[in-house]
């Protein structure tokens, strides 16, 4: 099933204690590439994250967004540092006597200074926080999923029809070739009747000629190879894995395919239907890019 590499999914889970959000959205990669923002008191559920996100995607840049918000006792302790507090009001007294000034201070003012009250986390229970995240990154990573699946299935369709656009002009070509020999064929002969005048014209001359001028315009060979990859592609586009990087060469391979019959070609209509068909090419290729 084809999938694209652009996806967003959200997911949450809650308990009495804590309730947990997760988003994820992606954008194109050649590589899979993890970036999880994560609360720095929980860092140490960063690799199982990155593990259970992995079952999701195998291509793309991922961003993972994981917010936790404590919903029963402060998830922190407020410290009060007494050693820093009497230092502090030591340290005025002694300014004040020094300078013969009137002392006077208050525990609001003293509570301000730097260090006097400091915030400490809690201890995290693993027991507690690692279930929700699980539950949370599954959820998030469902939605992301089928978000992925659904664009996938516009892509693919987007592409079988150009695919078959391809084979359309693919098959004038085709059409095209014979009446291209024929014409040739027809030019030689008036002009040799006119250089030879009254006089017979050599037929196997003639069939010799023929047969250089076709075998040097013949892409015979490469119009049977971007048939078999066309064929491929769409077998890939209507099979159970996405392969974005196979359809990559693919698509390739048919754009070495059509510079070769444009480089062949001294006909202007085939030299139309060649340009056609790289244009198309390129709108695949430019597809393809999507695809995981």
């Amino acid at each position: 099933m084809i999938q694209s590499m652009t996806g967003f999914g959200r997911g949450e889970a809650a308990d009495e204690h804590y309730k947990v959000t997760v988003e994820m959205k992606s954008v194109n990669h050649r590589y899979l590439d993890f970036n999880i923002r994560i609360p720095h008191k929980y860092a140490f559920y960063e690799h199982r994250i990155r593990q259970l996100a992995k079952q999701f995607a195998s291509r793309g840049k991922i961003d993972m967004f994981i917010m936790i918000e404590s919903l029963g006792e402060a998830d922190v302790n407020i410290v009060y540092n007494r050693s820093i507090a009497g230092a502090y009001l030591e340290g005025v007294r002694q300014l004040a006597l020094d300078h013969s000034m009137k002392f006077k201070t208050d525990a609001y003012q003293i509570a301000s200074l730097p260090e006097v009250f400091t915030m400490k986390d809690n201890a995290v229970d693993e027991t507690i926080i690692a279930p929700l995240i699980d539950e949370a990154v599954r959820k998030s990573g469902e939605q992301f999923s089928e978000s992925r699946r659904i664009e996938g299935e516009s892509l693919a369709k987007d592409m079988h029809e150009k695919l078959d656009q391809i084979r359309e002009y693919i098959d004038m070509v085709e059409e095209r070739y014979p009446k291209i020999l024929e014409e040739y064929g027809n030019r030689i002969r008036k002009k040799a009747e006119e250089l030879l005048s009254d006089r017979q014209i050599d037929e196997r001359v003639l069939a010799s000629e023929m047969v250089i001028y076709a075998d040097k315009l013949c892409v015979d060979e490469e119009m049977t190879r971007i048939k078999t990859h066309i064929q491929h592609m769409n077998e890939c586009l209507d099979g159970n894995e996405s392969n974005g990087r196979k359809l990559d060469f693919l698509t390739q391979e048919l754009n070495r395919e059509a510079n070769t019959i444009l480089s062949k070609s001294s006909d202007v209509t085939i030299a139309n239907y060649g340009i056609e068909i790289k244009t198309l090419i390129e709108k695949v290729r430019e597809q393809v890019q999507n695809i995981e």
